[in-house]
């Protein structure tokens, strides 16, 4: 006990052994919702839903474990809600990249994360994205989870001259969605930690009362990794459309990391009296080898929570409370019946699958993510045009591509007409012609 106490610095922190594990403890039931979440979107990329769980949790107990034993910092790692969705639905299902593939991007994209941790260049990017850009991919990401979420749920179906109506609310599946967004939506107006999990759960129980899920049991055989394990294919890794997602991949992972290392940085103590953030780079590292791992055992992007803040509510200051949400994580597969249970589809009409128990923890999700909003500078119509292009595109194409490139292209023309093209960095610029070259090439 007192080696743990001495290589975390628990009592130079001011915590303790207890405080550590209730932080953890915190964290994971805050988190845990993305081991129910994950199988299902991957699974509808065409991937092993009992595979995509297991590499989900084992890579995040990794990048967790890893984060606290390095960093020291009570910050636990998963899956990245937003990544998760750009892989199944816009590269795999939209770009038609298979998803050995799509998981082969991930890999390099992660390796591309670590070389960077190791250098100063990892900050040169993030300052070169506008912050008005920034948020405008955030919230668009967030609106595009909750809009699967919504069409998960049977509250909105294709409809003619429309393209979107409201569907059956009567129907079973789609009374427990509603019922699963508003209870998760108490729980977070209560500001319960772990509220949608704890609308999963609720969720859970009343479609098990009425007959809508059948109990499978508690305890179970880890699924087999199998179907997912090391089969990224890095063929054909040169074409312009992967070049194009890599990049994306790595911008993303290195503005989630950045940006929740900044917003936690006064609960982290990373804060210097001259009001910048002291990172520590194992951070860095832990996060992209994360990824690296998770692509390898068969998810996509791996990164640190927001949500570990929740954790630190708790009391959390150390690594140790990282490591004791790692070790939850890692004890997770040995209950996949509850995750099959939850994560089930019903059958509605012809061909639809609907997903009321974890459709509700979409939209939610995408309103948490509306708050970056803020963030654009609407008065001013340079920045506000771009960042609402790039949510629109986002949400009309349903691909995180085309609403980044509609973004930095028009960021970089309008540029010219409000006198700041010179004051913008070359990336942007250099963004922006890459991204319309293609569009030419393939229009061509």
């Amino acid at each position: 006990m007192n080696s743990l106490l001495r290589f975390f610095k628990v009592n130079d922190r001011g915590s303790s052994l207890s405080t550590e594990f209730l932080g953890g403890t915190t964290t994971f039931m805050t988190i845990a919702y993305i081991v129910f979440v994950q199988p299902v979107v991957l699974s509808a990329a065409g991937m092993d839903f009992g595979a995509v769980f297991t590499a989900t949790c084992l890579s995040s107990a990794f990048a967790s474990i890893l984060m606290g034993i390095s960093a020291n910092y009570p910050l636990a790692l998963g899956p990245a809600m937003g990544h998760n969705f750009y892989f199944a639905f816009a590269v795999v299902l939209g770009m038609q990249i298979p998803w050995e593939k799509a998981l082969a991007v991930i890999c390099i994209a992660g390796i591309l994360f670590f070389i960077l941790s190791l250098t100063n260049i990892r900050k040169v990017i993030l300052d070169a994205i506008p912050q008005s850009l920034n948020a405008g991919i955030t919230v668009g990401i967030g609106l595009m989870i909750a809009l699967i979420g919504f069409e998960w749920s049977g509250i909105i179906v294709p409809a003619p001259g429309t393209y979107v109506g409201i569907g059956d609310l009567t129907a079973p599946p789609v009374a427990l969605a509603i019922f699963g967004l508003l209870v998760t939506s108490a729980f977070v107006v209560r500001k319960k930690a772990g509220a949608i999990l704890y609308g999963i759960i609720l969720t859970t129980l009343v479609g098990l009362a009425f007959g809508m899920i059948h109990y499978n049991g508690i305890v179970g055989a880890p699924p087999s990794m199998a179907p997912t394990f090391l089969e990224a294919d890095f063929s054909g890794m040169f074409s312009v459309d992967i070049i194009v997602v890599i990049a994306i991949f790595l911008f993303l992972n290195i503005f989630d990391t950045m940006g929740t290392l900044i917003g936690l940085g006064p609960e982290l103590g990373i804060v210097k009296p001259d009001g910048k953030v002291d990172i520590n780079r194992n951070a860095f590292l832990a996060d992209s080898s994360g990824t690296v791992v998770g692509a390898l055992l068969g998810t996509s992007t791996l990164t640190n929570y927001v949500e570990s803040s929740a954790g630190m509510s708790a009391g959390a200051k150390t690594g140790l409370a990282a490591v004791v949400t790692g070790l939850f994580f890692l004890i997770t597969p040995f209950f996949s019946p509850i995750v099959k249970m939850v994560g089930g589809g019903m059958p509605v009409g012809d061909d639809i699958m609907l997903y009321p128990v974890t459709a509700p923890a979409l939209i939610i999700i995408g309103v948490m993510m509306m708050k970056s909003a803020k963030d654009v500078l609407w008065t001013d119509p340079a920045e506000a045009i771009p960042a609402f292009l790039t949510m629109m595109v986002m949400q009309l194409t349903v691909s995180m591509t085309d609403g980044i490139a509609f973004g930095f292209i028009s960021y970089s023309v309008l540029s010219v007409f409000s006198g700041k093209f010179l004051k913008t960095s070359p990336a942007i610029h250099i963004c922006s012609l890459l991204l319309l070259v293609r569009y030419i090439w393939f229009a061509g």
